[in-house]
């Protein structure tokens, strides 16, 4: 029995035309990217604005969250805002600080997120959040 598949093995091994026919005749599936358009940084903010407006729980949240922050951008302060308040409306502070840690790992400099930081500080005192920093501040 051992023999008889060593002799199939070697025997398809000394046949390599058969194997190169067989490779060329499955099918190349190919998708163009050329196909859907660049959304623009506007259209991106509005977008996750209405996405966090709308959003009834937690999960839906998190899942906008997810899906925005995957993105090759620094989202909006727009976008931002939405995001916090949809995170305090269905009560969940920690998300709600999160979302600033997040823009925090986005940006490329401590000035860019410290401009976010003083731009946003009048929704975070009127929500009553507390960043990260402030709270293990040591």
């Amino acid at each position: 029995m051992r023999s008889q598949i060593i002799s199939t093995v070697f025997r398809a091994a000394a046949r390599p035309a058969v194997v190169a026919r067989c490779a060329r005749t499955s099918p190349i599936l190919l998708r163009s990217a050329s196909g859907h358009s660049q959304e623009s940084f506007e259209s991106f903010s509005e977008r996750y604005v209405n996405f966090f407006q709308n959003a009834e729980d937690l999960f839906e949240v998190q899942r906008g969250l997810n899906n925005c922050f995957a993105h090759d951008l620094v989202p909006s302060t727009s976008v931002v805002e939405a995001a916090v308040r949809a995170a305090r409306r269905v009560n969940d502070y920690a998300t709600a600080v999160r979302v600033f840690e997040g823009i925090k790992e986005k940006v490329e400099n401590k000035s860019q997120y410290q401009a976010y930081v003083d731009e946003l500080k009048p929704l975070r005192e009127e929500l009553g959040l507390v960043l990260k920093e402030e709270l293990y501040s040591s």
